[in-house]
């Protein structure tokens, strides 16, 4: 028996929490640690977590970081996910659906039928995978959009998007501020709540930057196509980022971009003073990853240009895992500066005026603000308080009159 199974059985108030997410079809590290730290952080309170994937059932499912094509054969992702899991100590806890071959993988999957007829809840990460119906009896079925204004929009002009969400019976997302009179997100019909990322403090652990490293990120300049509601477009980082290309020529601070999309100006980049990086080298794994942000200064990063336009409140997983680490952030304001309190580690910016002044801030009081930056992720992204609230509201009979509750 392992350490994890003898946590549950001498817990008798364990839950047991099926966790569907997206890493066989898409092995990379960043979104491998985004789905994993709710598998990590609910074993971590003493609770029996199953994670569950499915291929779904279009033919463009799983991605090769290797040939960068995506298809059906999802081998690649496969034995990515065995060795996360494996380092994680959870190896025995996942199993993946291919309803291509209608075939099972992983050595969870003789579990699956059994664990989701006794299964107390189900938490759907981005709705990103279909609830079959061997799922549908699960009492809790938790919807988590990490996606805020463009998963509502999907909802409202999308009857399969609709389908899928109507599946659930209880609704939370990144969009903080999902309610608010300043808030743009449109209001699909589902009574969202706030959520954020959790970050598992004992993986995350704070750590010394090496000396004058470089202020880094990781990002997708497009993620997909912009969309548009009620006349208005919302676009990806590439329509944020405009506004700051030229922003190396304006501070001594070194700044650094692993970039992806095909489409990125990367020569106009390079020219203005960025240093890219092979995204698929910092992103091999989890822990190429992890050290990426480990050799670095902070983050500099914009947002979505949906998520600042719609003031959605929205917070990256990714920033997350850099203030867990002592790194300070320096982001673009969604709205979230309204819910996370910092006077150090964390700086919103709306203008180049404010992003060069937050660098040169940080330059200055560099390790005041590593310090505050690991006090932010302790106070507001700890996995133990973000899931323990989760899981308080969705049990919750007044549920939805907590919608308000600080997290």
């Amino acid at each position: 028996m392992s350490g994890f199974d003898r946590a549950c059985s001498d817990n008798s108030s364990a839950l047991r929490i099926l966790v569907l997410g997206y890493i066989v079809r898409c092995p990379i590290g960043g979104m491998a640690w985004h789905h994993l730290q709710y598998v990590t952080g609910l074993a971590r309170l003493g609770h029996e977590v199953l994670f569950v994937e499915d291929s779904g059932d279009e033919p463009w499912a799983c991605y090769d970081p290797g040939s960068g094509e995506c298809g059906t054969d999802p081998a690649y992702g496969l034995e990515f996910t065995r060795r996360v899991f494996e380092r994680v100590g959870l190896d025995r806890h996942w199993a993946y659906h291919d309803a291509f071959t209608d075939s099972w993988h992983g050595p969870g999957a003789q579990l699956v039928t059994e664990f989701c007829n006794n299964a107390d809840m189900l938490l759907n990460l981005s709705g990103a995978n279909p609830i079959r119906e061997q799922m549908l009896g699960v009492p809790i079925r938790v919807y988590l959009d990490t996606d805020p204004l463009f998963t509502q929009v999907r909802i409202l002009q999308d009857p399969e998007r609709q389908r899928l969400a109507a599946a659930h019976n209880m609704f939370f997302s990144f969009g903080e501020k999902f309610g608010d009179e300043d808030c743009g997100i449109p209001d699909d019909g589902f009574p969202w709540q706030p959520t954020r990322q959790p970050i598992d403090l004992y993986a995350w652990q704070f750590s010394s930057a090496p000396a004058h490293a470089a202020f880094t990120t990781v990002m997708q300049w497009d993620s997909y196509s912009k969309q548009s509601h009620e006349g208005r477009e919302y676009g990806m980082k590439a329509e944020s980022f405009g506004p700051y290309m030229d922003l190396p020529q304006h501070t001594d601070v070194e700044l650094e971009i692993a970039m992806g999309s095909v489409e990125a100006p990367r020569q106009q980049l390079k020219e203005l003073g960025w240093h890219l990086r092979n995204p698929l080298e910092v992103t091999r794994d989890p822990w190429s990853y992890q050290d990426y942000i480990y050799s670095s200064g902070g983050e500099f990063s914009v947002a979505k240009h949906g998520y600042v336009a719609s003031h959605s409140g929205w917070f990256s997983e990714r920033s997350a895992c850099y203030l867990a680490s002592g790194r300070p952030v320096i982001t673009q304001e969604t709205g979230f500066s309204s819910i996370i309190s910092a006077d150090a580690g964390l700086i919103p910016f709306t203008s180049l005026q404010n992003a060069q002044t937050g660098l040169e801030a940080v330059k200055t009081y560099y390790n005041r603000h590593c310090e505050a930056a690991r006090d932010i992720a302790m106070t507001y992204f700890d996995s133990n308080k973000v899931l323990n609230s989760l899981l308080e509201r969705a049990f919750s009979k007044n549920a939805k009159f907590l919608a308000g509750t600080t997290l």
